[in-house]
């Protein structure tokens, strides 16, 4: 075997290798999460771009909230906001905290708190007090995506003693 065979060889599993994995820098990324995060609660909030809250999604998405059904795809979660935004006094605004990362820099998650107003059974607003974790995704267009959203609601305070 010749000398250049021999070296093209033991460098290529080297390229391959680092050419496979990204620079991560678990810092910077969760910054940049925390920043995209709070680009689509305030998105949310204004509720007036169905379409680009809808893009925080991936595709295969899975949405688990309190009292509806499992929202799977996006389909099923245009739907969802479509509807909720046309909800007359409906608002929600959340806020994510502590990313966590895979030791590959693919996956994230964070827990939130989210307020969430909606008509009462009078009619009346009613403010709901959420907490929540979201699992995101590093897709391959460079851009974080949500992939799991679920959240409860907080319990009540304890008594004061």
């Amino acid at each position: 075997m010749s000398i250049l065979r021999c070296l093209a060889l033991m460098v290529l599993p080297f390229l391959v290798f680092n050419c496979s994995q990204r620079d991560f820098d678990s810092v910077a990324e969760g910054q940049k999460l925390l920043r995209r995060d709070a680009e689509w609660a305030d998105l949310a909030t204004a509720g007036k771009d169905i379409e680009k809250i809808v893009s925080y999604w991936s595709d295969d998405a899975v949405l688990i909230f309190p009292g509806q059904p499992v929202l799977e795809g996006k389909a099923a979660i245009r739907a969802y906001v479509t509807a909720s935004l046309n909800t007359p006094g409906f608002k929600i605004h959340w806020v994510s905290q502590k990313p966590v990362f895979s030791s590959d820099g693919k996956f994230a998650y964070m827990r939130g708190t989210d307020e969430l107003t909606v008509p009462g059974t009078n009619g009346t607003p009613m403010t709901l007090h959420l907490r929540g974790i979201s699992l995101w995704r590093f897709d391959p267009d460079g851009q974080w995506r949500c992939v799991v959203d679920i959240s409860n609601e907080e319990p009540p305070p304890a008594p004061k003693s």
